[in-house]
C-alpha cells in the first residue's frame, strides 16, 4: 500500500518507491489531488502535487496511473480557458462557483459536443505516423486536422461513416503490424515534459510582423524564434505581449498567465473575449487558447502551466499553422522552481535558484522552432516570454539566464513608461540576432535598402546616446551644426517611429511597407540636411520650418489603407529646403 508519511508544503514523500515511476502522474489522498513523481530512491518517493495539500494526512493513500502528467488534445481547445493542469475553469465554474475545489475532475474536452468530422482515409489504406486521417472545422478560422500518433502504422480496417462525432468516438481502426487494434478518436494524450516529434528543424527565415514599429523594423524575431521581455512593474510587459498577440501574423495564440496577480488575469480574460481579431473581424478567442495560473493558485502549477501552454502550441504546429505563445511570466516560474527545491533541501544556487535553472529554462526555449512536421507540413513555435526581474535589475539570473537562449531581447525601461513612451523598449540594451537571418526576406519583400537602413536608425541612436552625455555636460548651444542634425533626427526616429499609441486607430498597428517609407522619409530629409550644412546655411533655420514636427505627425495623420499619401512628404523636405536655400541666395 502506498501511504504518505511526510507532507511539506506541495511536496509529499511516500513509501514502497518501487511501485512509482519517475514523471509518473498520481492522485494523492481521498480527495484524488493531481501530483506527479520527481524523486525515487531506495526509501522513498518524492511527489510534487499540483493542488493545495491542506487536509492531507500521513498514512493517506497515493494512488498510481502508470502515465505521465499529460494534456487532451483534440478539437474544443481554441477558444478555452485552462489552469494549469488543464482543467476547463468555465466549466467548474458553473459547477462548483467561483471557489475551485480541490481534486476536481473534469474533462479538458467537451465529451458531448457533436462535431462535423470528414475522414480523409478509406478501409485498407495503410497509414503512418504523422498521416492525416480526419478533418473537423473547429470554429470559422481553424480547421483541426487529426494525424496519425506517433509510432502507430498500419492498415485501416475501420471507418466512422456518421458526419457527426464526439471526440470520443472510434473514427477509425488501425490493425498494425503485430496484428493489435488500434482505435483513433478526436481526442489523444500527449506528456507536457516530452516535446512532441518532428521531420525536420527549419532555419528561422521569415519574421513574426507584429505591426509594432521598434519591433519589426529594429528588433524582429523570427516564426519560430524565442524572444524575453524583461521589466520591472509597470514597465508595459503585458501590455507589449497583448499587442503582439492581437496584430501578430501567427495563426493561433496560446497565452499562459504564469503565476501573475488575479486581478491582471482577470484583465487578461476579459479583453480576449471582447477583442475582435482585425484580420478575420471574428473574435480573437477564436484564434486563442488561455491558461491561467495566478500567484494565488498552487505554487506547483506553474511550473505545469508553461509545459501544458507548450505542448498545445506543438499541437497545433503539428497541423502547420504557425502558433506564437505568450508566457507571462517565467520569473514566477522560476520562483515556484526556488520553492519546490527548497523545500526539497537541495544545495542552492545563485539568489536561492536551483542550481539546474539554466537547464530548465533551456528545456522550455528549445521547444520553438519552425519545423517540417511527420505529415510534411511547415509549422512554427514563436515562444515570447516575460521576465519580471525585481527591481528591474536585469542582472539577476532568471534574466541572464534567459539572454543566454534567446535571439530577441526586448529590454523594458521603466523611466521610459513613466514617460509615456511605449512600448517601452530600450533600444540601448535591446538587441536581435535575427536580423541577418531575415536579410534576404526583407530584400525581397519589402526593399533591398531596407537592411541599410535599419542599421543605420541603430547607428544615430548609438552616436545620440554618447552625444547626450556630453549635452548633459555642456549643452547643446555649443555643439555643431551636424550634431544638432543628428540630436533632431533621432528624435524624430524616437518619437516619430519608435514611439506607437495602441490606444490610436492609425497608429496601434502599422504595416511593414509604411514602415519602410517613414524610415526612407526621415533619411530624405537627413541627406538633404546635411548637404544644407555642408552649404554653410544654419541648421537653425531649417528647424524653424517645423519640417522636423511634421515627420513626427506621419503616424497619425497617414493611414494604413493611403500610403500614397506618403510620397508628399518628400515635397514637404524639397520644398522646406527650397525655402531656407533661398534665404542664402
Amino acid at each position: 500500500m502506498n501511504e504518505i508519511y511526510s507532507i511539506n508544503g506541495p511536496v509529499v514523500k511516500v513509501k514502497n518507491p518501487e511501485n512509482f515511476k519517475m514523471l509518473e502522474k498520481v492522485y494523492v489522498g481521498k480527495e484524488r489531488l493531481v501530483g506527479e513523481v520527481i524523486a525515487l530512491n531506495s526509501e522513498n518517493a518524492t511527489i510534487q502535487v499540483y493542488e493545495s495539500t491542506s487536509l492531507l494526512k500521513v498514512n493517506d493513500e497515493v494512488f498510481g496511473t502508470n502515465d505521465m502528467l499529460s494534456v487532451t488534445l483534440g478539437p474544443g481547445i481554441i477558444g478555452s480557458i485552462y489552469d494549469g493542469i488543464q482543467r476547463p475553469l468555465d466549466i467548474l465554474e458553473e459547477k462548483e462557483g467561483y471557489f475551485l475545489a480541490k481534486g476536481s475532475n473534469v474533462k479538458s474536452l467537451n465529451q458531448e459536443k457533436l462535431w462535423d468530422v470528414e475522414v480523409v482515409v478509406s478501409e485498407s489504406d495503410y497509414l503512418k505516423s504523422g498521416n492525416l486521417y480526419a478533418v473537423i472545422d473547429e470554429n470559422e478560422l481553424i480547421k483541426h486536422k487529426k494525424i496519425v500518433p506517433n509510432n502507430i502504422e498500419g492498415v485501416v480496417v475501420y471507418v466512422n461513416k456518421n458526419k457527426k462525432l464526439k471526440v470520443n468516438e472510434t473514427v477509425i481502426s488501425i490493425k498494425d503490424n503485430n496484428g493489435t487494434i488500434i482505435n483513433l478518436t478526436l481526442e489523444t494524450s500527449w506528456p507536457i515534459k516530452i516535446p512532441r516529434p518532428i521531420k525536420t528543424k527549419l532555419k528561422a527565415d521569415s519574421p513574426l510582423i507584429t505591426g509594432q514599429r521598434i519591433i519589426d523594423s529594429i528588433f524582429p524575431i523570427a516564426k519560430g524564434g524565442c524572444a524575453a521581455i524583461p521589466g520591472g512593474f509597470g514597465a508595459g510587459k503585458t501590455m507589449l505581449q497583448h499587442q503582439i498577440a492581437k496584430w501578430c501574423n501567427a495563426d493561433i495564440i496560446v497565452y499562459v498567465g504564469c503565476g501573475e496577480r488575479g486581478n491582471e488575469m482577470t484583465q487578461v480574460l476579459e479583453e480576449f473575449k471582447e477583442l475582435i481579431d482585425p484580420k478575420t473581424k471574428q473574435p480573437l478567442l477564436n484564434r486563442t487558447v488561455l491558461i491561467a495560473n495566478t500567484s494565488n493558485m498552487p505554487v506547483a502549477a506553474r511550473e505545469a502551466s508553461i509545459y501544458t501552454g507548450i505542448t498545445i502550441a506543438e499541437y497545433y504546429r503539428d497541423m502547420g499553422y504557425d502558433v506564437a505563445i505568450m508566457a507571462d511570466s517565467t520569473s514566477r516560474w522560476a520562483e515556484a522552481l526556488r520553492e519546490i527545491s527548497g523545500r526539497l533541501e537541495e544545495l542552492p544556487a545563485e539568489e536561492g535558484f536551483p542550481a539546474y535553472l539554466p537547464s530548465k529554462i533551456a528545456q522550455f526555449y528549445e521547444r520553438a522552432g519552425s519545423v517540417t512536421t511527420l505529415s510534411d507540413e511547415k509549422g512554427s513555435v514563436t515562444i515570447i516570454g516575460a521576465v519580471s526581474p525585481q527591481g528591474g535589475d536585469f542582472s539577476e539570473p532568471v534574466t541572464q539566464n534567459t539572454k543566454r537562449f534567446v535571439k530577441t531581447f526586448w529590454a523594458l525601461d521603466k523611466n521610459l513608461s513613466y514617460a509615456r513612451h511605449f512600448p517601452s523598449i530600450n533600444w540601448n540594451l535591446s538587441y536581435s540576432d535575427y536580423f541577418e537571418d531575415l536579410e534576404t526576406w526583407y530584400a525581397s519583400n519589402i526593399a533591398e535598402d531596407f537592411f541599410k537602413l535599419r542599421n543605420d536608425v541603430v547607428a544615430i541612436l548609438n552616436k545620440e546616446n554618447k552625444l547626450l552625455e556630453v549635452v548633459k555636460l555642456i549643452g547643446s548651444d555649443i555643439l555643431a551644426d551636424e550634431q544638432k542634425l543628428l540630436l533632431e533626427i533621432s528624435r524624430v526616429i524616437r518619437v516619430g517611429f519608435l514611439q506607437q499609441n495602441a490606444f490610436n486607430d492609425i497608429d496601434t498597428y502599422v504595416p511593414f511597407l509604411k514602415q519602410y517609407k517613414m524610415l526612407k522619409i526621415i533619411f530624405y530629409l537627413n541627406d538633404k540636411a546635411s548637404i544644407l550644412i555642408k552649404n554653410k546655411i544654419p541648421f537653425s533655420k531649417l528647424v524653424k520650418t517645423d519640417i522636423f514636427n511634421d515627420l513626427i505627425r506621419i503616424k497619425y495623420e497617414v493611414r494604413n489603407d493611403d500610403l500614397v499619401l506618403l510620397d508628399s512628404y518628400f515635397n514637404k523636405i524639397d520644398k522646406a529646403i527650397e525655402i531656407v536655400e533661398a534665404m542664402y541666395e
